[in-house]
């Protein structure tokens, strides 16, 4: 046995042993309900299933994930605090009372839920901390800025750049059978790249829905997922946004409660608008697979844009196509080609014009993974202002809108076509989306100036595509 395996056998060793110790002392109620739920590992993804009421499928979701949660939690916090200067327990104490008051009793119950099965597993953890990390994309992000500027009229904001999703969803003449397909690769911090659970998520109300998310959200974060009514979506982040109410119901309670009741498209977009904070403002790509329409919400703050159509396609690359949106609600220059959002735009346009009639899950797979770099004029690799970004492999020093070499980009790829869905089934790949890997240890070596991340930033290996499906077992 090597010696490097040793440490790791030894911690497997350990955790089964804190697990069987706090099995003993799990009531009859929650055995039951863990018997009903199961997780397993499949080419880097954690496949979990988790069923019941709200705080049944919670408590199931923060046992078996009870370690995955904390870690994410602590690498969260970690980013934020280098971010800000302020610690997990200040943003806690400052965000989680009006992000509280637009909480439903049900994803409170789940998340109560995730926060006593962890419990129950010996990992510690409050409500609060579930709370607070399931709303952290839009208290960081959205809030955080306009906070700064109080607390700070000259306070010099730490983001990274906002270029998070490539997506497009096609049908009708587009497609090679007519039926719906939708692409979406996830593009965001290397830090935080822990958007690798798939959950199969069944309710005692509602629709089942089958989705991409993070160990402790009752969200996906990707909103990549398939639910039992017939809809598929994904989203892509509004770039340059600016806008935020704390009087509003959360992003991530809103698009829960749309994939969860929603029947059709007009049902999923009148519960997204309703109470609408501007926290996560995106432009979300849906499908239903029973008519074949497809269709773009986006969604600022004070305004909307809503498009569809039975024949056509529609993209995401983190720039607004509503010009309300585009010119008054963010600060994005639309011709600027140094920019991501606008290199990835051109692209998408590109390979829809040639690959019109004939897009399939094949052709998507290819799509989501393509490095072509549409200001630098380069296929040669993977690329920073690719569809399959790699901003860790690119100096790009012309563009005075990025940081040389920082670690973000395309974590992951997933695909469905309407066949798929209707099995609630879909393919997905995690780690860049051709498959080219990621070492951590090895590029903190090469950039010294981001050493504040050892620790913190994690390598992910090759891996293959492989399918999901709802209910599946190991």
């Amino acid at each position: 046995m090597g010696m490097r395996k040793f440490p790791q056998l030894l911690g497997l060793v350990l955790l089964c042993t804190a697990l069987i110790s706090a099995a003993a002392d799990l009531t009859a109620p929650q055995k039951q309900w863990l018997a009903k739920a199961h997780r397993h590992e499949k080419a880097g993804w954690t496949y979990l299933h988790v069923e019941g009421g709200p705080r049944e499928r919670g408590f199931q979701h923060g046992y078996l994930l009870a370690k995955e949660i904390a870690e994410a939690i602590r690498v969260t916090a970690a980013q934020w605090e280098h971010d800000s200067s302020f610690d997990w327990a200040w943003l806690k104490q400052n965000t989680n009372g009006f992000i509280s008051r637009g909480v439903d009793a049900e994803n409170r119950a789940e998340m109560a839920g995730i926060a006593e099965g962890m419990n129950a597993a010996g990992v510690p953890a409050t409500y609060d901390d579930i709370l607070a990390f399931n709303a952290s994309i839009e208290t960081t992000g959205y809030w955080w800025p306009e906070a700064a500027k109080k607390i700070d009229g000259s306070a010099t904001i730490v983001t990274a750049p906002k270029e998070a999703c490539s997506s497009f969803i096609a049908t009708g003449k587009m497609t090679k059978d007519g039926g719906v397909v939708l692409a979406h690769n996830m593009m965001w911090d290397y830090t935080e790249a822990y958007f690798n659970v798939i959950i199969d998520l069944v309710p005692a109300k509602g629709h089942r829905i089958l989705m991409q998310t993070v160990p402790g959200w009752i969200h996906s974060g990707t909103d990549f997922f398939v639910t039992d009514a017939g809809l598929v979506g994904a989203e892509t982040t509004i770039g340059g946004f600016h806008g935020f109410t704390e009087k509003g119901i959360p992003e991530f309670i809103r698009v829960r409660r749309a994939m969860q009741d929603a029947g059709s498209i007009d049902q999923w977009c009148a519960i997204m608008k309703q109470g609408n904070n501007g926290g996560y403002a995106n432009a979300w790509l849906l499908g239903d697979v029973n008519t074949k329409e497809i269709a773009r919400l986006e969604l600022g703050l004070k305004y909307v844009g809503f498009e569809r159509t039975k024949d056509g396609y529609f993209i995401g690359s983190n720039i607004a196509e509503n010009l309300k949106i585009l010119r008054l609600e963010t600060d994005t220059k639309d011709t600027d080609i140094r920019l991501s959002a606008v290199a990835r735009r051109v692209r998408w346009k590109q390979l829809m014009r040639e690959n019109a009639g004939g897009i399939d899950l094949a052709k998507a797979k290819a799509m989501e993974a393509d490095c072509y770099d549409s200001c630098y004029r380069t296929d040669s690799g993977p690329a920073a202002l690719a569809l399959n970004a790699r901003g860790d492999l690119a100096a790009q020093l012309s563009n005075p809108t990025r940081i040389p070499f920082y670690p973000a980009g395309t974590i992951d790829a997933k695909v469905v076509d309407t066949a798929m869905a209707r099995q609630m089934s879909f393919a997905a790949r995690w780690g860049s989306a051709d498959g080219v890997a990621f070492d951590a240890e090895k590029f903190l070596a090469d950039h010294p100036q981001f050493d504040w991340m050892q620790g913190v930033l994690k390598s992910r290996p090759a891996q293959p595509w492989v399918d999901f499906t709802a209910g599946e077992k190991n």
